[in-house]
């Protein structure tokens, strides 16, 4: 993936370069002598409301998008962070990859509803003989009786 350019999220959306901001710092990670001296840590942040691809969306889309995203914004912003490699380059790449996904779990539609059933005769019959087991298990156990104390 690279690290400039627009970001494709889905057909639907595309997150501009220009919409990206970055912040570099020293990692606390893997790196040997030159973690002190190279600014390898990314943060990538993006705000969704001012965004010329979320304003294409459909009014459907983008609400469901701000009600997910709205628990995890910070000052309004979308923040990725990414220091699990030694160069830049790649934290930049999985900055973005994060995002990528992030947006996309967003954007997804809800699973649909589940359907309440009657458990099978099969897995009622294992519970049972389940508790069965349980209930030999602890009936072996000391059984000093009620004067153990």
């Amino acid at each position: 993936m690279r690290v400039d350019g627009p970001l494709p999220v889905s057909q639907d959306l595309v997150v501009e370069a220009d919409e990206l901001r970055w912040r570099f710092s020293r990692s606390s990670g893997p790196g040997g002598q030159g973690v002190n001296t190279t600014d390898s840590r990314v943060e990538l942040s993006w705000r969704p409301d001012g965004s010329p691809g979320v304003a294409r969306l459909s009014p459907l889309l983008r609400e469901r998008l701000t009600e997910r995203l709205a628990g995890s914004l910070v000052d309004g912003a979308v923040v990725i962070a990414a220091s699990e490699y030694r160069a830049q380059l790649r934290n930049r790449q999985a900055a973005r990859e994060r995002l990528v996904r992030v947006l996309q779990q967003a954007l997804a539609p809800p699973p649909p509803r589940r359907r309440r059933t009657a458990p099978t005769r099969g897995s009622v019959e294992r519970r049972l003989q389940a508790k069965k087991v349980r209930s030999q298990v602890k009936a072996r156990r000391g059984g000093r009786g009620a004067d153990w104390s």
